[in-house]
C-alpha cells in the first residue's frame, strides 16, 4: 500500500491545513487505489497496449499513487525498496508527457532534450534506455530516445544530440562533460527541459556526482517537473531534494496500513553463517556443492582479487562461473548480464567495490587525465560501474554475501537483486568476526530487536558442522593452490580476453547479433584442468540431515519449474536419446502392422542382435 505525505515549504506555512486535508483524504482512498487499473490512472491507451504486450496488466502500489501525481505535473519523491516497480512508475507518465500532440514533428524551437533521466551507473543507464525504447516501439510513436555515456567520443556525442532527442538517458558526469564541451547549452536546457528524473538518487552523491549535479542545477528551469526515485532514505536524498525539487510529494511504500515500511520484501528469506575469514571459501563451497541453495546464484565480493580467487577456487571443483567487475569493458559487462539473465550460467561473481580504495581513487581521479600510463600499472576501473544497485537481474533465487558490505544501505541493495516483483528469494551472508560490527548495524537498520526476540536474519540451519568439516581437507588443499600470482595472472588474462571480445568484434556483432551466443564469459581460467575426484562429493561424506536438505532444495527447484537450464547444448544436441541402446531399451514388443504378425509374438526378443526381420510362423 502506498502512503503519501507532502513536504511543507518553510517559507509559506499557510497551506498547511489544506495539505493535512489532502493527506487524510488520500489515506481514506487507499482501498480504492488498490483496485485501480492503468486505464483508471490516466495512462494513454498506447502505453496500456504496450504493457499488455509485455505481460503487465496490473500496476504496483507505488505506481498507483505516483503515476496520477506525475501526470498532474507534481514534483514527486518515491521511496520504495528495489523490485517494486519504481522504473515504470516514472517512465510511463514521462513518455506520455513527451508524446507529440499530433502526428506532426516536434517544435522547431526546441534546442535541447525535453526530458532527462539521470542514473548513477552505465549498467542502469542501459537498462532504462532499453525499457524506454521498447515501450516507444510498442506504442508506435515517433519519439527519439538517446543514451549517452562519458566514455563516448565527442563526435558520437554531437551526432547523438543532433536533432535534438526528446529524451536523454545518461549519467550526471556525461551531462557535465557535454556542457563543458559546448554540446549542450544551459540556455537551451532552460528553454526546452520539461521533466527531470533522478533514478537511484541515494547513490548519485555516493558515486561522486554531487559537483556534476550542482553544475546542472542552474540550467534547470523552475517550471521543470522533477522526480526523485530512491530505495532508501539518507541525508544524500534530503540534500538532493533541497538542490533540485520544489515542494515535492513524498511517497513511501508499505505492505499494510499501520505497519512499518518494509526495507526488504517479506518474500526474501535472510540467513547468516558465522565463520572465520579463512573458512569462507570452505563454507561457500559447501553451500554450492551440497546443493543447499537454489540456482541462479549471485555472489558478492568487495574486491576484484577476491572475485578472481573465488572463481579459480570454483574451477578446481568443476563449478563454472562468470566474473563481473569495473575493470571489464562496458560491452562485456552488458553481455555478461544478458547471458546471466538468459540462464546460460548459474553462478555470477559480482564485485561491489564502491567503497574500496580502487573505487575511491577512480572517482577522485575522474577529472584528471593521465598523460602516460605507467608500465605494469593496474587497469583503470570504471567510476560509473554500479551493477550491484538498480540492475534488474532475472530469476536470481539466491544472493550470497561472500564479503559483507560496508554499509547497511549496501546490504539492502545487494539483497534487492533477488525477490524482485514480489517473487521468492533468499540471501546467505558469511559473517567473520571482523564483520560483526557492520552485521549488528545491518540488523539494527532492518529493525531487528534483541529484546523482543525478533530475528529478521536467521541462522542457516541446513548446513551442519559435520557437513562442513567433511569438505575441509579438500577445500584447504585447493585454496593453497590458488596463490596471489595465479590470481594476478588470471585477472590479466580475463581482461585481455574481454577487451578482445569487446573492441575487435564489436562491428561484427552489430551486423551479426546472434553470434554473441558464441562468446562464453564462464570460460575456465585455470591452467590445469580440475581433478576428477573433486567434481563430485562422495556419499560417505554426507550425513543424513545434509542429504535431506539437499533433496528438499531439489524438490523446491523442480516445483518452481527451474529444473531445466538454459546452458548451451552445443554439438550434443544433435544426438538423439534413441542412439543410446541402454536408454532406448524397452521390455515391451514393438508394435507391428500386418496380417501375419501375431499379438505378443515379439515378447522376449533379443535386442542385443542386429535388427533382422523375423519369419512369420
Amino acid at each position: 500500500m502506498a502512503k503519501t505525505n507532502k513536504q511543507k515549504p518553510p517559507q509559506d506555512p499557510e497551506p498547511a491545513p489544506e495539505e493535512e486535508k489532502r493527506q487524510v483524504q488520500r489515506n481514506g482512498e487507499e482501498e480504492e487505489e488498490e483496485e485501480k487499473t492503468f486505464e483508471e490512472l490516466g495512462l494513454d491507451h498506447r502505453l496500456i497496449r504496450a504493457l499488455l504486450k509485455k505481460g503487465v496488466d496490473k500496476p504496483f502500489p507505488i505506481q498507483r499513487v505516483a503515476i496520477p501525481l506525475i501526470l498532474q505535473g507534481k514534483d514527486v519523491v518515491a521511496q520504495a525498496r528495489t523490485g517494486t516497480g519504481k522504473t515504470f512508475a516514472y517512465l510511463l507518465p514521462l513518455l506520455q508527457k513527451l508524446f507529440p500532440l499530433d502526428s506532426g514533428s516536434k517544435s522547431q524551437s526546441q534546442l535541447a532534450p525535453g526530458g532527462f533521466i539521470l542514473v548513477p551507473s552505465r549498467e542502469l543507464c542501459q537498462q532504462v534506455y532499453k525499457e524506454a525504447v521498447s515501450l516507444v516501439e510498442l506504442c508506435r510513436v515517433q519519439l527519439k530516445i538517446v543514451q549517452l555515456t562519458s566514455g563516448m567520443p565527442a563526435t558520437d556525442l554531437r551526432a547523438a544530440l543532433a536533432g535534438p532527442p526528446d529524451l536523454l538517458v545518461t549519467t550526471p558526469k556525461c551531462i557535465r562533460d557535454c556542457l563543458s564541451a559546448g554540446l549542450l547549452q544551459p540556455t537551451s536546457i532552460s528553454e526546452s527541459l520539461k521533466i527531470l528524473v533522478l533514478d537511484e538518487a541515494d547513490l548519485l552523491l555516493q558515486f561522486g556526482f554531487g559537483d556534476d549535479l550542482k553544475a546542472l542545477s542552474p540550467a534547470i528551469p523552475r517550471r521543470c517537473q522533477c522526480l526523485l526515485m530512491s530505495a532508501t532514505s539518507s541525508p544524500d536524498v534530503d540534500q538532493l531534494k533541497k538542490l533540485i525539487l520544489h515542494n515535492p510529494f513524498v511517497l513511501t511504500l508499505s505492505e499494510a496500513e499501520d505497519v512499518k515500511d518494509e526495507i526488504i520484501s517479506k518474500n526474501v528469506q535472510q540467513f547468516w553463517i558465522p565463520c572465520n575469514t579463512s573458512d569462507k571459501l570452505l563454507y561457500v563451497l559447501a553451500l554450492i556443492k551440497l546443493e543447499l541453495v537454489l540456482k541462479k546464484v549471485l555472489i558478492f565480493t568487495n574486491t576484484i582479487d577476491a572475485g578472481f580467487r573465488l572463481k579459480l577456487f570454483f574451477e578446481k571443483f568443476g563449478i563454472r562461473s562468470a566474473i563481473l567487475n569495473a575493470e571489464l569493458p562496458q560491452n562485456s559487462r552488458l553481455h555478461i548480464l544478458e547471458e546471466f539473465n538468459a540462464g546460460l550460467f548459474d553462478y555470477l561473481i559480482a564485485t561491489d567495490d564502491n567503497q574500496t580504495k580502487e573505487k575511491e581513487q577512480a572517482i577522485g581521479d575522474k577529472d584528471a587525465d593521465s598523460r602516460k600510463p605507467r608500465k605494469g600499472a593496474k587497469p583503470k576501473v570504471d567510476s560509473e560501474f554500479g551493477v550491484v544497485r538498480g540492475i534488474d537481474f532475472k530469476k536470481v533465487h539466491t544472493v550470497i554475501n561472500f564479503d559483507m558490505p560496508s554499509s547497511a544501505s549496501g546490504y539492502v541493495h545487494r539483497i534487492g537483486r533477488t525477490g524482485r516483483a514480489y517473487s521468492a528469494g533468499a540471501s546467505v551472508s558469511l559473517v567473520s568476526p571482523d564483520e560483526t560490527e557492520i552485521f549488528e548495524e545491518i540488523k539494527s537498520f532492518l529493525g531487528e530487536e534483541e529484546d523482543n526476540g525478533t530475528n529478521i536474519i536467521m541462522p542457516f540451519s541446513l548446513l551442519t558442522k559435520d557437513a562442513v568439516e567433511s569438505l575441509r581437507y579438500r577445500a584447504e588443499d585447493v585454496a593453497r593452490s590458488v596463490t596471489r600470482i595465479a590470481v594476478r595472472e588470471s585477472r590479466a588474462q580475463d581482461l585481455r580476453n574481454e577487451i578482445l571480445n569487446s573492441e575487435k568484434l564489436k562491428a561484427h556483432f552489430e551486423v551479426n547479433p546472434r553470434d554473441l551466443d558464441l562468446l562464453k564469459h564462464d570460460k575456465v581460467l585455470s591452467k590445469d584442468p580440475p581433478a576428477p575426484h573433486l567434481r563430485d562429493v562422495p556419499d560417505y561424506l554426507l550425513d543424513q540431515k545434509t542429504r535431506d536438505a539437499s533433496k528438499m532444495v531439489k524438490l523446491t527447484r523442480a516445483a518452481m519449474g527451474d529444473d531445466k537450464t538454459g546452458r548451451r547444448q552445443g554439438a550434443k544436441k544433435r544426438y538423439r536419446k534413441s542412439r543410446d541402446p541402454l536408454k532406448s531399451f524397452s521390455a515391451e514388443a514393438p508394435k507391428r502392422v500386418g496380417k501375419d504378425k501375431m499379438k505378443g509374438e515379439g515378447k522376449g526378443l533379443d535386442f542385443t542382435r542386429k535388427s533382422k526381420k523375423q519369419k512369420p510362423v
